[in-house]
């Protein structure tokens, strides 16, 4: 990575000629405003309020023009591929058509002055120009001690409370906690970092993986990214500006006195577990290990499933975002501010460039080709540190694509454990004991002990927080027959295992229903798993699904259902994040509005463990239909389990023929590769199913569900086609030169415990008595 000077200005002779830059003309004097450049982003201050400002490239062409808001601001950071004027307090983004603001030289220039009035050439950085190291090591953070209470006795939360500066000057919000001397010394401690665009710097209120750290024996420093809580900046979601941010946080963090071996790790579920992957890819180099949990893959197809809108958890987060974003959007940042805190009152003037998210990526029906920087499949490649990764097949929330980048991970250490399960689960009693000794092994560099006082302490709150009424214990130290010295023997065992660690039936393995706790597992050394075999099921008449394509052709017909996309499978209590068990409402589609086939009762078990898909042969009275394909089992006892399911909007159906593999589907989502469907025309199109893993009894049926995306998902809802009132009619088609069939990885040796999970138990997987439906046949 090239150094650069920390104000990353470039000088008159590094420029092309051109109207506003050398060109043997002089150049117009200072402006009043102030321009600061950063990683794909350019923010104006100190403008007269409501002028028009332009954006010029270094080839002189105008990009884009802003009118400053009322406090003379305006942020470049997404440019429109034509000229437009745009308010900048508006929220509004130049796009879909266009793209982020690239690495290169640009200017500003207030043409409406008179005379006009241009700020100096300036340089956008890209992730990789880091500044020099004295930025760094110029920062020294204050911390606070905190014990099993919080906040030990005589002291202030404040004391804990810093500003790191970035490398374009912007500070960010930083909360500083260490741990109860009394139990873990004066230091220096094993470091990890927590950072979101929650609330992670309120001196008053640690987030999970903070307050569990610190507890443990760990030092935290819990930062805002830019444009949240207190810190400075203007928010976006998940912009490069943010993963070099991280890589500037883990460098100054690393430099304090009281850093273990001067490396840090990261912790964090959700937003502050995808966080961390963004900063892992720009590969500081005082990073020492990862370990996020329920984490999604690419932002866009998260709000975009399959290329259905996400009218549901996706587009309320976003909402959610922008209001907490917004100045005055944390009451915490209020409460500091009206204790003087004035670096963060001064921050909040920025909040006014924020852009309205939400709005922005309903905009983004295509997948646009700038994506691919915010996409993780296509950049964990570049992670060199360990990472620890947990998450559920059923997260309510963040849904299980991260199954689809497990092989693509970089660097040489990796340990994913995945599970039926729920959003929450990460930091579960089941998980949290190999969380700590990831952290002790990589972090701390130590052999993994937890003191059996603090085990039981710990695992008492945390069960007690997932709803419990009894105690689920977190596992025993697995490596308790080593001394303290061998520490070098318990990383070569610890390595020696198998990455990858499927769980089955959490939810069924405890005392009490619910219980985080699995039956059974299996370990592999990727994900898929390698011998992994396929299973193909195909569709046949009277709702069947057979070994083998039927031999006489045929068609199933269902209408849409208006009223799917809005429904979930939650009773009247609604969505209860940590409740041992969720309050059920799983409802049937109506009569002729889906397809089911059913198979023969299974003659052994049979474990599914990978991603799948459904290939339909299908059409339409209409151009732009929508399809969920859902996996249950039919147990004999006519209990149905929710396994799984996939969704398409079959304009998409086109693969993506550079990236072929047995079980997975990839697409590119773009519009040039979108083709509607044609009336009465028979198509091919397979509809991903994503990773699970799941055991079908002998005896069982299993079960695939064809219809309008809706009713199977806990958060998810999905906004369908306007049909102006009309309900189209789908075809789905089988028979030999039509064989819609379903295909999923199957594995064998796994030891699949006796007996069938209760209904309720399983995390994540609603049940409901199974009620036979007859499909219309055409």
């Amino acid at each position: 990575m090239k150094q650069l000077p920390l104000s990353a200005r470039m000088m008159c002779a590094g420029l092309a000629a051109s109207a506003w830059a050398c060109g043997g003309q002089e150049l117009e004097p200072a402006p009043p405003f102030d321009v600061r450049p950063g990683v794909e982003i350019a923010t104006v201050t100190g403008a007269e309020p409501r002028i028009p400002l332009t954006l010029y490239g270094a080839d002189g062409q105008a990009l884009l023009t802003l009118v400053t808001d009322e406090f003379g601001q305006a942020h470049f950071a997404y440019i429109p591929d034509a000229l437009v004027t745009l308010d900048s307090a508006a929220g509004t983004v130049p796009m879909a058509d266009g793209h982020t603001l690239k690495k290169g030289q640009y200017v500003v220039r207030a043409d409406s002055a008179d005379p006009p009035e241009s700020s100096a050439p300036f340089a956008v950085l890209g992730v990789d120009d880091v500044p020099d190291v004295s930025l760094y090591e110029g920062q020294s953070l204050t911390g606070v001690r905190f014990g099993l209470l919080g906040v030990s006795f005589g002291h202030s939360a404040d004391e804990g409370f810093n500003y790191l500066v970035m490398r374009d000057g912007v500070e960010l919000s930083a909360m500083v906690r260490f741990p109860d001397r009394a139990l873990w010394g004066d230091g220096p401690w094993p470091t990890v970092i927590e950072y979101s665009g929650y609330s992670p710097s309120n001196p008053d209120g640690p987030e999970p993986g903070t307050r569990i750290a610190t507890l443990l024996g760990y030092a935290t420093v819990a930062v805002n990214m830019r444009g949240t809580g207190c810190s400075g900046g203007v928010f976006d979601v998940f912009n490069p500006a943010q993963h070099a941010d991280g890589y500037d946080i883990v460098e100054i963090v690393a430099r304090q006195p009281w850093v273990l071996h001067n490396r840090v790790g990261m912790v964090g579920l959700s937003y502050s577990g995808i966080a961390q992957l963004f900063v892992g890819y720009t590969r500081p180099p005082s990073l020492a290990a990862l370990t996020p949990l329920s984490v999604i893959a690419d932002p866009w197809v998260q709000q975009w499933p399959g290329g259905v809108y996400n009218g549901g958890f996706t587009r309320q987060w976003l909402e959610q975002r922008d209001a907490s974003a917004a100045s005055g959007g944390q009451s915490w940042t209020d409460k500091r501010i009206e204790a003087g805190d004035t670096r963060c009152a001064a921050h909040q003037d920025l909040r006014r460039q924020n852009i309205d998210f939400e709005s922005f990526f309903r905009l983004l029906e295509f997948y646009p080709p700038d994506a691919a920087d915010r996409s993780l499949p296509l950049l964990v490649a570049d992670i060199e540190a360990p990472v620890f990764l947990t998450g559920a097949w059923q997260d309510e929330q963040t849904g299980a694509e991260f199954g689809a980048m497990l092989d693509r991970f970089g660097g040489s250490v990796h340990r994913f454990t995945m599970f039926n399960g729920r959003h929450p689960d990460g930091y579960s009693p089941l998980m949290l004991g190999r969380w700590l000794e990831f952290l002790e092994l990589y972090v701390a560099r130590r052999v993994p002990r937890l003191d059996e006082g603090i085990r039981d302490l710990l695992s008492e709150q945390l069960s007690g927080e997932f709803g419990l009424q009894t105690v689920v214990p977190i596992e025993a130290n697995r490596f308790a027959a080593y001394a303290d010295d061998e520490y070098a023997a318990v990383l070569a065992a610890y390595e020696a295992e198998p990455p990858v660690r499927v769980l089955f039936e959490s939810g069924a393995g405890g005392q009490e229903p619910g219980a985080p706790v699995a039956r059974f597992e299996a370990s592999y050394a990727t994900w898929p798993p390698p011998a992994a075999s396929g299973w193909s099921l195909y569709l046949d008449g009277a709702g069947s699904l057979g070994a083998s394509a039927p031999t006489l052709a045929g068609a199933d017909s269902y209408l849409h259902d208006p009223e799917a996309g809005s429904v979930n499978f939650f009773g009247p209590q609604g969505y209860q994040l940590t409740a041992e068990l969720w309050d059920i409402d799983w409802t049937q589609f109506p009569a002729g509005r889906s397809l089911s086939y059913v198979s023969a009762p299974l003659a052994a078990d049979t474990v599914v463990a990978g991603p799948g898909w459904a290939e339909l042969w299908f059409t339409s009275d209409v151009d732009d239909v929508d399809v969920q394909v859902s996996l249950t089992e039919v147990r004999p006892d006519t209990t149905e389990v929710l396994v799984q399911s996939g969704w398409l909007r079959l304009g998409h159906r086109k693969v993506d023929e550079t990236a072929l593999d047995t079980f997975r589907v990839r697409r590119t989502y773009a519009e040039a590769d979108f083709e509607p469907l044609v009336p009465g025309q028979m198509v091919s199109a397979k509809i991903a199913i994503p990773s699970v893993a799941h055991a079908f009894r002998a005896g069982s049926q299993l079960r695939v569900v064809i219809g309008t995306p809706g009713r199977n998902h806990g958060t998810w809802q999905f906004e369908s086609p306007d049909y102006g009132g009309a309900t189209p009619k789908h075809i789905v088609a089988f028979g030999p030169q039509t064989p819609s069939r379903l295909f999923l990885p199957v594995v064998s040796g796994v030891p699949v415990a006796a007996g069938t999970p209760p209904c309720p138990s399983l995390r994540g997987q609603p049940c409901r008595a199974y009620v036979a439906s007859a499909n219309t046949s055409e």
